[in-house]
């Protein structure tokens, strides 16, 4: 049977519970009842406490806990929200992979949440590893503020000290669609999404420019839009009214780029004769839509895979050191860029079954027949 008596458990940054204490001013008890949120705390205590905790750079061992009955507790997925088919499939990818590994998950949305740290530390104390999303809805300081004392997985973020990474390839395939859309010969292209709100986003807008400048081209400032279905309806009415001029779109994710299909129809031009449009993620929706969407293909539930299975490994203490992981991403060209449409499929006739005839009788049988 456990005991809590001996010295307390270290952390490995060397911090305590009994040291947050000291710093905070206030006592162990305190301490804990902060960091296990609850409210029966003044709001100056609480503050106290999460600052001391943060310049000592203490989280509680959640994983020590699970060791001690030999498993444990969870991983923790941090995203920013779930709307959209991105997210949806990421978490799929994740959830499947931890469940495999016997682990459950704790899903953490970043959306309203005032203090994203402070959340995150929160959830850290529940789970032994967080995998989080790279993305400017979740601060870089979110990573930080665990202090290298919990495995933390960056996914689609850039490389850190503080945490492994797994990624899609992005700007290789970003220039390489950029460039087929120019071979067609469209001559004004516009970029649909912010170069500001995540690392995959600004390197698709690096492989934008590349492509351009390898055409001896100079590339238009990005349109900085959000990706979502609303945001390709706006901006496809931009579009519309001549505010924006271009006869090619290069949309950062499908779910803007299909929008904005479906607006540019209902306003009267015609994808990709009057504007080329090509997207990113290839959703199983793209290649359905009249015309097929050209778009890149990204293996979104692999990446949610990988990371459970990164984050796993730096849990049970097996992973290499610190690494940074890219998934390959492929370009899959449909219509909509300016290439004639593939011809339907057709299924393979169905072969009819012979039809037997019985067999007729001989002339001797018939006569024996007919004689009795």
């Amino acid at each position: 049977m456990a005991t809590t008596s001996g010295p307390p458990t270290r952390h490995p940054t060397g911090a305590t519970i009994y040291s947050v204490a000291e710093r905070a001013g206030v006592s162990i008890a305190s301490v804990s009842r902060v960091l296990q949120g609850s409210q029966a705390v003044s709001e100056k205590t609480r503050t106290r406490v999460l600052q001391a905790a943060e310049e000592l750079r203490y989280v509680p061992l959640a994983a020590a806990r699970s060791l001690a009955v030999r498993q444990h507790e969870a991983h923790g997925l941090v995203l920013p929200e779930l709307s959209g088919p991105y997210y949806s499939e990421l978490l799929m990818g994740f959830e499947s992979r931890a469940a495999e590994l016997g682990q459950s998950v704790v899903l953490m949305l970043a959306q309203g949440k005032q203090d994203v740290p402070r959340a995150v530390r929160r959830l850290a104390t529940r789970v032994d590893g967080i995998a989080m999303l790279g993305s400017s809805a979740i601060p870089d300081e979110t990573v930080t503020a665990l202090g290298g004392s919990k495995p933390v997985v960056l996914i689609a973020g850039d490389e850190t000290p503080a945490a492994d990474t797994v990624r899609a390839e992005n700007s290789s395939s970003a220039r390489e669609v950029t460039a087929h859309v120019i071979d067609h010969g469209r001559t004004r292209l516009l970029f649909a999404g912010d170069p500001s709100a995540g690392p995959d986003i600004r390197d698709r807008y690096a492989g934008f420019v590349a492509a351009h400048e390898e055409a001896g081209r100079k590339a238009l400032p990005p349109v900085p839009v959000a990706l979502r279905e609303d945001d390709g309806t706006a901006l496809a009415d931009r579009l519309l009214s001549g505010e924006l001029d271009a006869d090619a779109l290069v949309c950062a994710n499908d779910e803007l780029a299909l929008a904005v299909m479906v607006r540019l129809r209902e306003g009267g031009l015609v994808v990709p004769d009057d504007v080329a449009v090509v997207g990113w993620d290839d959703v199983m929706t793209a290649r359905y839509v009249v015309p097929g969407l050209t778009t890149v293909r990204q293996p979104v539930r692999e990446l949610g895979a990988r990371a459970a299975d990164l984050l796993h490994e730096r849990i049970t203490g097996s992973a290499v050191p610190r690494s940074a992981q890219v998934i390959p991403t492929h370009l899959v060209i449909r219509s909509s860029c300016g290439c004639a449409p593939a011809p339907p499929t057709l299924p393979a006739p169905r072969a009819r079954p012979r039809r037997t005839q019985p067999d007729s009788p001989s002339p001797r049988t018939r006569r024996k027949r007919e004689t009795r």
